[in-house]
C-alpha cells in the first residue's frame, strides 16, 4: 500500500494484477487498484474531479480526466472514509500511475488539489 496526505486528505492505494483477465500473448495486462480516501480535516469536502497519469513501459503516456470517481462525487465529512475500486490495462508487464483529485471545501466553496501517490503495476512473476 502507498499513502499520501495533501490538505488533510489521506489517499491510500493498493494494486493487484488480474491474471485471469489478462492476455500476455495479446499484450493485455489488467490491474485493479483500490483507493481509500479519508478526510482528516475539520471541514466537509466534496470530490469533484480526477486526473490520472498512466505510464506504460512500452507505450505512450495516457491521461484520464473526468468528473468524480466511478460515477460518484462523494461528500466526506471530517473523519469519514470513501473507498472505491477501478482498473487499468497496460500493454506491458510494468507501469505506474499517479494523479490528482480536485476537491471543494463546502463551507466556503474553495477548490483544492489533492495528490494521488504514484503506484506501480508489475506482473508478479517479474518480481522474482
Amino acid at each position: 500500500m502507498i499513502t499520501k496526505v495533501t490538505h488533510d486528505i489521506r489517499v491510500t492505494v493498493e494494486t493487484k494484477f488480474q491474471e485471469l483477465y489478462s492476455d500476455p500473448a495479446k499484450m493485455y495486462f489488467l490491474f485493479t487498484y483500490k483507493i481509500k480516501i479519508e478526510n482528516t480535516g475539520d471541514y466537509d469536502v466534496q470530490l469533484l474531479r480526477r486526473n490520472w497519469n498512466i505510464f506504460d513501459s512500452i507505450s505512450e503516456h495516457r491521461s484520464v480526466e473526468g468528473a468524480g470517481v466511478v460515477g460518484q462525487q462523494p461528500v466526506l465529512r471530517p473523519k469519514e472514509v470513501y473507498e472505491y475500486e477501478s482498473a487499468c490495462n497496460l500493454k506491458s508487464e510494468f507501469g505506474k500511475m499517479d494523479g490528482t483529485y480536485t476537491f471543494e471545501r463546502l463551507v466556503d466553496g474553495e477548490e483544492f488539489s489533492v495528490s494521488i501517490p504514484e503506484f506501480k503495476m508489475v506482473v508478479p512473476f517479474r518480481l522474482n
